[in-house]
């Protein structure tokens, strides 16, 4: 299936979680948000949450500072 990551297309598994994206982008363990069609998910869903063709996904990055 394709999805749309930070407004680029990317090919994932059909039944792909947010967890295994993350996975793929190389970013876990990263602090990070993500949202899904304009709906943050919450990093306890992520496991679970299913993307479906054609979502668009935004990956945000966390930055400490002051």
């Amino acid at each position: 299936m394709q999805v749309q990551v930070n407004g680029n297309p990317m090919e994932l598994s059909d039944e792909a979680t947010v967890a295994a994206l993350i996975e793929q982008l190389s970013l876990t363990g990263k602090r990070l948000a993500v949202e899904v069609n304009e709906d943050i998910v919450p990093r306890s869903q992520h496991t679970e949450f299913t993307l479906s063709d054609g979502d668009r996904v935004e990956v945000v990055h966390a930055i400490g500072g002051g």
